[in-house]
């Protein structure tokens, strides 16, 4: 029977004979189609508008199509990939898996290895099978050479020279916290000048965010995943905290408002992007008074894809209060403001959870396509009161990725080495610290709407 978790039950097999195959189904006991199987049965025409067919045929066409869902996608796969593994093998033909993907995605344990009795729960005791070859016995750091680096194949396919070497891989995100978290930050009047990397947070911001903050002992964070270790730096443990929509949600804010064709129209004549133009317009509207206070009125609660961190709740909702019946191009750039904000009281909220777990954090290292929006940098500076840095090269994921190359082809004693010398400041955002105030009471309101939808949820749910 097919793998995949199916509880033990009764099973049937339908099947069709057509004209032109035969086709079967394995069909559960609530009628959900299991696995399908079609096989073609041959036809002949002796003489114009005469047609024949072979009932031998069709039965060994039946067999086929039965014999075929007995065996599934399932029993003849290989192997089990996540992507980046699985690129890693289509280049150098090494069935090894990456110890980030491994950890953080498929529950193995750097410390234990696979456990067993998970697979068997979830009823997909077979990957435990030789020696769980399908899913990974040999288990590599991010950054380790893998076998004899492209094979020919791979390098004729990539344009690139055969036998050059090929890094163990991470995920995107992470390769992201690899590409900025150890910056050289000399000269910068930064705290975590001269602090351990611990004291830094990678925060990976695009259509959602990652958080990633490391630490030299397992610290365990409500609501936050991990501690992974060796998950993203090599010797440290990975605490990932997160945003399920984090550019998605500008965008749908955005793009939704009744005002965006004349923003749009607006931002085309002056060939700038949506948000350039949304950035200036609201430094016109702002007066004397600095950008972020004309939200005083205007707040909004985020999830509008449910909390991933630190509440881990995805029942929640996106929440507005203080709309007006105005809908000009006014009111879309403080609701865009006020989205921006939102979501850096958000990451506010992941830092107290770190926090309040044993982690000591000064910096924020910001990147990812959000990071290159000035109003959402200086608006974490400003909510979070740290400092932001901003790498010098603005793609961080392939910087990331290429640390990694560079290791693996020796020319780094180590990851934590290539890191202070590939990876570059380019910008520093202060906190505007005497806007503090106004911005720990929006932080009460922030934490205030959460509580109050909870409560609202509460009371529909009561008799």
């Amino acid at each position: 029977m097919p793998g995949g978790g199916q509880e033990p039950g009764s099973y049937y097999v339908g099947v069709d004979v057509g004209t032109g195959s035969v086709r079967a189904a394995l069909v559960d006991q609530r009628g959900v189609l299991l696995a399908f199987a079609d096989q073609p049965i041959n036809q002949w025409e002796p003489q114009f508008n005469h047609h024949e067919q072979s009932s031998e045929d069709i039965w060994a066409a039946c067999g086929v199509v039965t014999k075929n869902l007995r065996e599934t996608c399932w029993d003849k796969a290989g192997h089990f990939f996540d992507l980046p593994d699985f690129l890693s093998w289509k280049a150098t033909g090494v069935t090894a898996r990456s110890l980030c993907s491994l950890v953080c995605k498929w529950t193995y344990s750097a410390e234990k290895g696979w456990d067993d009795s998970f697979w068997k729960l979830i009823g997909l005791e077979d990957f435990v099978a030789d020696n769980y070859s399908k899913i990974g016995n040999q288990v590599l750091p991010p950054g380790a050479s893998l076998g004899n680096g492209l094979t020919p194949e791979a390098a004729r396919d990539l344009g690139l020279p055969a036998g050059i070497a090929v890094a163990a891989s991470l995920i995107d995100a992470h390769a992201g916290g690899l590409g900025v978290i150890g910056a050289d930050v000399r000269g910068h009047g930064l705290a975590c000048e001269g602090q351990p990397v611990t004291s830094r947070l990678a925060v990976i911001c695009g259509t959602s965010s990652c958080h990633m903050g490391i630490s030299k002992d397992p610290i365990f964070v409500p609501g936050v995943w991990g501690p992974y270790f060796s998950a993203m730096v090599p010797g440290f443990w990975l605490n990932e905290g997160g945003q399920s929509v984090t550019g998605k949600l500008i965008d749908h804010v955005v793009r939704g408002h009744a005002a965006f064709p004349e923003l749009q129209a607006k931002a085309t004549a002056r060939c700038q992007s949506v948000y350039a133009y949304l950035n200036s317009h609201l430094d016109l509207i702002k007066k004397a008074r600095p950008v972020g206070f004309l939200t005083v009125d205007l707040h909004v609660w985020p999830d509008f894809h449910g909390n991933r961190s630190p509440l881990a709740d995805l029942t929640l909702k996106g929440m507005v209060t203080g709309l007006k019946l105005s809908q000009d191009l006014d009111d879309l750039a403080i609701l865009y403001l006020a989205t921006v904000q939102a979501i850096a009281f958000g990451t506010r909220l992941i830092i107290e959870a770190l926090e309040a777990a044993g982690h000591s954090l000064s910096t924020l290292f910001l990147c990812g396509g959000l990071s290159k929006n000035p109003l959402f940098v200086q608006m974490h500076a400003d909510i979070t009161g740290m400092p932001v840095v901003l790498s010098q090269e603005v793609e961080s994921v392939l910087v990331g990725a290429a640390i990694l190359g560079a290791c693996a082809s020796g020319d780094f004693a180590s990851v934590q080495e290539a890191m202070s010398r590939m990876s570059k400041v380019g910008k520093v955002v202060f906190p505007r610290l005497e806007d503090k105030r106004y911005y720990d009471k929006k932080y009460q309101v922030f934490l205030r709407l959460v509580e109050h939808q909870k409560e609202y949820a509460a009371i529909m749910k009561g008799d």
